[in-house]
């Protein structure tokens, strides 16, 4: 089983959209695939299960007096299930500070979904946490997706100091370019020329696209209402180049 993370310490950037579509495409290609949706907000969840959510009882599951498997619901796609969030996740950090046992718990709630799952996907709140360093604990990869914009790159280099100055594998994290929109001579330039920090910058990227937004309206992942739309053909080589590069199968 492999364990991989959207993460982004800013908001904005089409993390949680990358998130469901790429999971969705696990799932769809015939793996059996677990979204959590770690981030309080819930639209990771909302996209694949509208009307679920968590339990709320994080002291217990922190404590591993609740199993992490009672969480786990249906969706209405083949292969893929989810974790719900809901608001009581706004201090799951709290929870981890005070009842965690060391800085292997999410590991740990983790690996019993490996008699399951050959996927685990999880979508996480843009902070750099406790619960971040778990996330980077856990994880084969951590997938960032970054608007080619300088406050963006920042936010980017902050990160992959945070997890080198915490001996957390920066070499786990890997950026790809996200909401590029082709017009504007910034993001054709930092496309054309990305900095020398961006290491294992991936090849695909996401454009910024209408249909996109429309994730919202319908409570759908992309693929499902539009399998043909350009983004939907980006988010297909995204998780292609993800698959490929964490070595997923």
């Amino acid at each position: 089983m492999k364990t991989i993370a959207f993460y982004n310490l800013k908001g904005g950037v089409g993390k949680t959209s990358a998130a469901v579509n790429c999971a969705w495409l696990a799932a769809a290609s015939g793996l059996r695939t677990l979204f959590w949706d770690l981030d309080p907000q819930g639209a990771g969840g909302w996209y694949l299960a509208p009307g679920e959510s968590g339990s709320g009882k994080l002291k217990k599951l922190i404590q591993g007096k609740l199993p992490v498997g009672r969480l786990v619901t249906a969706t209405a796609y083949e292969k893929l299930d989810l974790i719900p969030s809901d608001l009581a996740y706004r201090d799951l950090d709290l929870a981890i500070r005070r009842h965690a046992d060391g800085d292997r718990t999410l590991s740990k709630l983790i690996s019993p979904f490996g008699e399951e799952y050959s996927l685990v996907v999880l979508d996480c709140p843009p902070s750099l946490s406790e619960l971040a360093e778990q996330v980077f604990a856990a994880t084969d990869a951590v997938l960032v997706p970054l608007i080619p914009a300088p406050l963006c790159l920042r936010t980017y280099e902050q990160t992959r100091a945070f997890v080198k100055d915490k001996g957390l594998g920066h070499k786990r994290l890997y950026p790809f370019f996200s909401l590029v929109d082709r017009r504007r001579s910034l993001h054709r330039n930092l496309r054309a020329d990305p900095p020398a920090s961006l290491k294992r910058l991936l090849k695909a990227e996401i454009p910024y696209a209408a249909v996109v937004e429309r994730m919202g309206d319908r409570a759908l992942p992309l693929p499902v209402f539009a399998p043909n739309d350009r983004a939907t053909q980006a988010y297909r080589a995204l998780w292609q180049e993800i698959a490929e590069t964490v070595h997923i199968s």
